[in-house]
């Protein structure tokens, strides 16, 4: 199941649209770069905003630095007050704090706290006065009077970036989402733009179908052009080459006809020894003249594109002539075709393939014919005739289907209307197919194309 959902998935893939393809694309393009702009952006300005904290903090080290001093006991002092206010405010997340082996001095800032370190595997995290995160800096100088170093730290409240980046990237992901919008509003008018030359070539081909017009238009895109061309050149073609073989065809079936009706009413005056020797020869001739004809007509429609039929009207059509013909054998026939079944068959060669179909099945059915469809989800669908007949030996059935080939001899016929009914299903992507039916006699089922279009 799983291998049959893949390969079904994959079908599906191929048989999506151009345009979505390319807004598909440009939308997961567009959306990966707005992610990643929205993921790095704020990364970048944090760096620059703690860099920039650091150089200020680096002036107010410069600052304590040049104001430190040590007086008449020995001790450290700061003798003026700093430039930064802050820095005598209590708690108000800017502090410093001084420290040698024996005295340790901080900025009113921390009030009775002191600045907290805690020791990581690669790194030192400080605290503040409320325990706020702090981003620091560090110096240790030397003074003429003082043995030891001085440490100097100072740090600032680590939250001030964060909420200032916490407003920045609000206001980032808002504009990114707009600037995302206007993008993608840019790109489907874009991709529409582009793909307007192939929807109207899709329009066109609608009304070759229907039979509107029988060429496409000249004004396409050049990356296009080419293929129109050939599909205007390969309808005409073809338009041609039909007309031309069924002028033929005609012509010659009028040429032959009068010679060979000649040598019929000629073939009376000879004795009954010449005419059994000839009569072979010249039903041969009218054989292969009523074969060649049949291929004629099944070789296609006018406008290969728009073809059509209604296989339950040519049914009830073929039917009321079949019940006149053969009315003295009281044949019921019950067609369960659906009315609204179309399909891509030209209505001449359906009557033919029907006919020849429906005719088997009078001639040899005992009363009752039965003609209904079968469809699944494909493009195809089949039409079925039974008869409750004597029907065709199942070792025999693909054996009728060749050309000339006949069961009974005694039953007027020249052996090629199953092989024409084949041959005919297969040049419109079908098939004829024979089987034992349930009521006793033939089961003929002809698959044909369904017209995508419904509407005749």
């Amino acid at each position: 199941m799983p291998e049959l959902d893949s390969k079904r998935l994959k079908k599906d893939l191929k048989r999506v649209s151009l345009k979505t393809r390319l807004l598909l694309a440009a939308t997961l393009w567009l959306s990966a770069m707005m992610i990643a702009a929205g993921i790095s952006i704020p990364g970048l300005v944090r760096d620059y905003l703690t860099q920039d904290l650091e150089a200020q903090l680096g002036l107010a080290m410069d600052e304590i630095a040049a104001n430190l001093e040590v007086d008449k006991q020995g001790g450290l002092v700061l003798e003026t007050r700093l430039s930064d206010p802050r820095f005598n405010q209590p708690y108000s997340g800017l502090y410093w704090s001084i420290e040698t082996g024996s005295q340790k001095l901080r900025s009113r800032s921390l009030w009775d706290r002191a600045i907290s370190s805690e020791e990581k595997k690669h790194h030192t995290d400080y605290f503040g006065a409320n325990n706020e995160r702090l981003i620091t800096i560090k110096r240790t100088v030397f003074l003429p009077d003082v043995s030891d170093g001085v440490t100097i730290i100072i740090g600032q409240d680590e939250d001030r970036i964060d909420e200032t980046l916490d407003s920045l990237t609000g206001q980032l992901w808002v504009i990114l989402g707009i600037m995302s919008l206007g993008i993608l509003s840019l790109i489907v008018a874009q991709v529409s733009w582009s793909l307007r030359p192939l929807g109207k070539m899709q329009r066109e081909l609608k009304q070759l179908k229907t039979g509107e017009q029988h060429t496409l238009d000249d004004h396409y895109p050049k990356e296009i052009e080419p293929l129109v061309d050939d599909l205007n050149a390969l309808l005409f073609h073809y338009q041609e080459l039909l007309s031309r073989a069924r002028n033929h065809a005609g012509n010659l079936s009028h040429a032959l006809k009068t010679p060979l009706s000649v040598l019929k009413n000629e073939l009376e005056q000879l004795s009954e020894q010449d005419r059994n020797r000839l009569k072979p020869a010249i039903a041969q001739i009218q054989a292969h003249i009523d074969y060649h004809l049949g291929r004629t007509r099944m070789a296609g429609a006018m406008n290969i594109l728009s073809v059509k039929s209604s296989p339950s009207e040519r049914v009830d059509a073929i039917s009321l002539a079949f019940d006149k013909v053969y009315a003295d054998r009281g044949i019921a026939l019950v067609s369960e075709l659906d009315t609204d079944l179309i399909v891509a068959v030209e209505k001449a060669d359906l009557d033919e393939m029907l006919g020849n179909l429906l005719e088997n099945a009078y001639k040899w059915g005992h009363s009752f014919i039965r003609v209904y469809s079968e469809t699944d989800d494909s493009q195809q669908v089949n039409i079925v005739i039974e008869d409750d007949g004597p029907g065709i030996p199942l070792e025999k059935c693909q054996d009728v289907v060749k050309r000339g080939v006949r069961l009974d001899e005694t039953t007027p016929g020249t052996g090629l209307g199953l092989n024409i009914v084949s041959e005919m299903a297969h040049s419109y992507r079908g098939e004829l197919l024979l089987e034992q039916s349930k009521l006793g006699g033939l089961r003929a089922v002809l698959t044909l194309l369904r017209a995508k279009d419904q509407k005749l």
